[in-house]
């Protein structure tokens, strides 16, 4: 190939020995820039991916001198090979392997019975959120903060009563061949972590560098004494956060490149995509490339509807199943099918046990948490979807979903869209706008709030998935916001 300026100047920078970061935009040719500065040197290296999948792809485009794994890889062969007996064993509903440590019965917090269900959910969920972190000791901010019982105050007493469960779960993961807790990758990869490891390597590349946790972030730049470190990604699409991931590009210590030129779009939607990168302050500006007509306008007929929540995605799924097509979800149906049975439990009088509706004795009750409480506002339209259509019917649908090589339409969220694309992409309606303010303009119309910049950078992600034609849908109130217009700053 024939590198661009920018690619060039990331080469020329690379071969100085620099630690570099390297900010990719959608469609810029981030893996064949990589390969460009592996083929640069004789140095040994290693790419390290987001997932199996990247890696395998990668390991077919770069020399011989780099080996591609995933970062569990790595933790597997330097550790978690000790703990393969205890890897993919039986699964059980967590409740039992909290009776399994010791959790029998209902606790009381506020106002909210705590089912022994729920807490063994909660200690199991901290147990997950310490792996992900780089902190050496489980505390109390590890464990999750629970739909209807959000005060600081209640969080402080679940913590009090969930910690000593969870510390006793963490022990039980430490013995090699047989445990009562389902033994997962991300606990060798802790385990890993806290030995302090060294990657024997010249040069290290780190894919996604935007959406890293913790846990690796601490094992990598440990390894900058001994060896180059080239972050890679786009920080604009840092849209992990919500489960602990960090941008750790923004803030790198050494030299930082941009690639601008995305070859997957034109400059049309180019310009769509700046909008959303300067409402989020991203340091980056996308161009088009000029040979690719993307257009934007109605969509008729989409490749993809992309959702910005999962409860979106359900109502996307069952519109155009009701319409004859024939459907996918990205990444399965099984979260719909939890959420479905999860309603259907408490529609019949029965607590349930899924974490995002657990601590709900009633369907009335999780009727008005999404009617009247802030926090609850997301599930108002799973609940009207259940109220509209009811819990058979959504199953059905679930049953109906296809796979995405045999489907006309496939629904994702923004968040699982994340490295896709498709020739036409439509904006699915659950992207609202920001609530007003109290202010009016001139015309007597309510000032909109500001934009969050996790909403923008989603959006960004959102936009940039189509290579054909997009249609902006349920993101077009961005052309009555101040903040989309050309002229704001």
């Amino acid at each position: 190939m024939n590198p661009t300026d920018e690619q060039a100047a990331a080469v020329e920078v690379f071969r100085a020995g620099d630690h570099l970061a390297l900010q990719a935009g959608a469609g810029t040719g981030k893996t064949s820039t990589l390969a460009l500065l592996a083929a640069s040197t004789p140095c040994r290296g290693r790419y390290i991916a987001f997932d199996r999948s990247i890696a395998r792809s990668a390991a077919t485009r770069f020399p011989s001198t780099v080996i591609c794994k995933t970062a569990h890889a790595l933790a597997f062969a330097a550790t978690g090979h000790r703990y393969a007996r205890r890897l993919g064993g039986p699964r059980q509903p967590g409740w039992k392997t909290g009776q399994a440590l010791g959790i029998t019965k209902p606790v009381r917090i506020g106002h909210r019975e705590i089912s022994h269900r729920a807490l063994s959910h909660a200690v199991l969920r901290s147990v997950t959120r310490y792996c992900h972190s780089a902190d050496h000791a489980l505390a109390p901010h590890h464990v999750p903060r629970l739909r209807g019982l959000e005060g600081e105050a209640a969080h402080v007493e679940l913590a009090h009563v969930a910690l000593p469960f969870a510390r006793k779960a963490w022990a039980d993961l430490q013995h090699p061949d047989a445990g009562v807790v389902r033994f997962e990758h991300d606990h060798y990869l802790k385990i890993w972590a806290l030995t302090e490891p060294r990657i024997d390597a010249d040069f290290l590349l780190l894919d996604e560098a935007q959406d890293t946790n913790p846990v690796l972030e601490q094992v990598l730049t440990a390894q900058r004494t001994h060896a180059q470190l080239v972050m890679v990604g786009d920080s604009a699409q840092a849209i992990y956060g919500w489960r602990g991931a960090r941008d750790i590009m923004t803030g790198f210590d050494g030299t930082h490149l941009t690639l601008s030129q995305s070859f997957r779009f034109g400059p049309r939607l180019a310009k769509e995509a700046n909008r959303w990168l300067r409402i989020a302050d991203a340091p980056i500006r996308l161009t088009g490339t000029a040979a690719v007509p993307t257009e934007l306008g109605t969509v008729a007929r989409p490749d993809a509807v992309l959702c910005r929540t999962n409860m979106g995605a359900i109502t996307e799924v069952m519109k155009h199943l009701q319409a004859g097509h024939r459907v996918a979800l990205t990444g399965g149906g099984e979260s719909l099918r939890a959420l479905a049975q999860a309603a259907r439990d408490l529609k019949e009088g029965r607590r349930t046990w899924h974490p995002e509706l657990t601590l709900f004795p009633t369907w009335g009750e999780l009727q008005d948490y999404a009617d009247h409480d802030p926090a609850g506002r997301d599930l108002r339209p799973f609940v009207d979807l259940i109220d509209h259509h009811g819990t058979d019917a959504l199953l059905a649908a679930v049953d109906q979903l296809a796979p995405e090589d045999r489907t006309d339409i496939t629904v994702s969220t923004a968040h699982k869209a994340k490295g896709r694309e498709w020739p036409n992409v439509t904006i699915a309606d659950d992207f609202t706008p920001p609530k007003d303010t109290d202010q009016h303009d001139d015309t007597g119309r309510p000032i909109p709030g500001p934009i969050d910049d996790t909403e923008a950078r989603l959006a960004y992600v959102a936009v940039t998935r189509a290579r054909s034609c997009l249609d902006i849908g349920g993101l077009s109130w961005i052309d009555d916001h101040p903040d989309g217009s050309p002229d704001a700053s």
